[in-house]
């Protein structure tokens, strides 16, 4: 048996090859759309993609399963469970049930239907016949992570139907009972490692052993139902507003993956009036470049590993989107990151010297301890933006608290009237924020350089 595990930083996810060197066969699990990886991993391995398996209905990422089995002619694998409102739209794929199995050469992967993260979700359990008679591990997709298990609030959450929470929870403390019945050296192979948003304390080593869960998962120690369901359903951080776009297209379709290999670069002239056709203009560089002078209206996204969590947060699907970029290369990075989430739209982009066109440009002023605490003094609103449960372990003394997910239902709370000085945890959400201010208010925008985190270790006063 050849397994190989493929993991996608910015996505935080896995997926898997899994292949019979005998036959020269192999099948995929969860693949994203960035399909090369695996056709060059397969061609590497001399296999033939000749199975794609999907263990749910992302909510995370668009899946590239449909598109890969159409490049590869691999025989395309869906869940058949979870009823008739959580079935997909493929007509042509074969669905697969709790008890089925799948062969490839002398793999034999058995499916479990292990509803509660989502009620569609299946697990293999994977058995190299050649070698053994008892499978090896579980590629247990977003059922069970290492140190966690897969959330069961975000039908409610992030898709909007109602009341499913409570029942959810339900059905996954008993899919959890089931899976204790496994042997403690059975491997666990999950779909996300830590930085996921599908669970809420996801670890970062990639695989994990059911004994080590059962002993060690806060979620599996946990042998009362009820107490089960309030555990799993507390402190849940909030899922970005793009899950319910992403899954819907995973259930009912997605256009196949655009060309991001060649991003039109744009007439310098065309960036002054580039917002008033409803373009979004994503500026890539760094926050403090950013602060330094940028279109006013322009979103900060700065290329690093939680890009695609802000931008699943902030930008949208309707509307087209242009970069500002530090060249083309670093242009088709950003817009083949972007095209993970389904957001697919860019029209291209321009380089930093195309400001020289767009001026007078907006500023944000970065500030240190001493000049925040003065704003303080002096009465400025002091905006923080950090998650509910950082904000109970301390906060500045009279700030005023919306977290950055919560934005987009209370901007109306905001004092656009005044000048704001914002902080988070660290300095990277709020200078997200502080960019998307730009576009709402001329006021000046203070921002906490090195956030809470630095105002607490230098000492300032806090309150809990």
């Amino acid at each position: 048996m050849i397994l190989r595990h493929l993991f996608q930083r910015s996505l935080a996810h896995a997926s898997y090859l899994v292949g019979c060197g005998a036959s020269g066969e192999a099948l995929i699990v969860d693949p994203n759309r960035d399909l090369q990886q695996y056709l060059d991993l397969a061609e590497r391995e001399g296999l033939r993609i000749a199975a794609i398996v999907e263990t749910h209905i992302h909510a995370d990422f668009v899946s590239g399963a449909p598109e890969l089995a159409a490049r590869t002619g691999a025989r395309l694998y869906l869940s058949g469970a979870g009823g008739a409102d959580w079935q997909y739209a493929n007509a042509t794929a074969t669905r697969l049930h709790d008890g089925d199995a799948l062969m490839l050469g002398t793999i034999r992967c058995d499916v479990w239907h292990v509803p509660g993260h989502t009620p569609e979700h299946i697990a293999l359990l994977v058995t190299d016949t050649a070698a053994a008679d008892a499978p090896m591990g579980m590629i247990s997709g977003d059922f069970v992570f290492v140190g966690d298990v897969g959330r069961p609030d975000l039908l409610e959450k992030a898709v909007g139907v109602a009341n499913t929470s409570d029942g959810a929870a339900r059905q996954l403390f008993g899919s959890l009972q089931r899976f204790k019945t496994l042997p403690d050296w059975l491997q666990v192979w999950p779909a996300h490692g830590a930085g996921s948003p599908c669970g809420k304390a996801l670890g970062a080593v990639p695989q994990t052993t059911v004994g080590y869960e059962r002993r060690f998962n806060p979620a599996l120690v946990i042998d009362d139902e009820d107490a089960f369901v309030r555990f799993i359903l507390a402190d849940q951080p909030a899922p970005p507003l793009a899950f319910r776009q992403i899954k819907h297209r995973n259930q009912y379709g997605a256009a196949t993956e655009p060309n991001a290999g060649s991003i039109q670069q744009l007439a310098a002239a065309d960036l002054r009036g580039v917002l008033a056709d409803k373009t979004v203009l994503v500026d890539t560089r760094s926050a403090a470049e950013f602060a330094h002078g940028h279109v006013r209206g322009a979103i900060n996204l700065p290329i690093t590993q939680s890009m695609l969590t802000w931008a699943g947060w902030t930008l949208p699907y309707d509307r087209p989107l242009a970069l500002l970029a530090a060249d083309q290369c670093a242009a088709v990075e950003v817009a083949h990151t972007l095209r993970l989430i389904g957001l697919d739209n860019v029209i291209g982009f321009w380089n930093p010297a195309a400001l020289d066109q767009a001026e007078p440009l907006a500023t944000i002023n970065r500030v240190d301890i001493a000049a925040f605490a003065a704003l303080r003094e002096a009465g400025t609103t002091v905006l923080d933006v950090r998650r509910h449960d950082e904000y109970r372990n301390g906060h500045l003394a009279g700030s005023q608290h919306i977290p950055l997910q919560e934005l987009h239902t209370r901007w109306h709370e905001i004092p656009l009237d005044r000048p704001l000085a914002l902080h988070c945890q660290s300095g990277v959400r709020s200078a997200l924020v502080a960019s998307l201010l730009t576009g709402r208010t001329e006021q000046p925008i203070y921002d906490l350089v090195g956030g809470y985190s630095a105002w607490n270790a230098a000492g300032r006063e806090v309150e809990q």
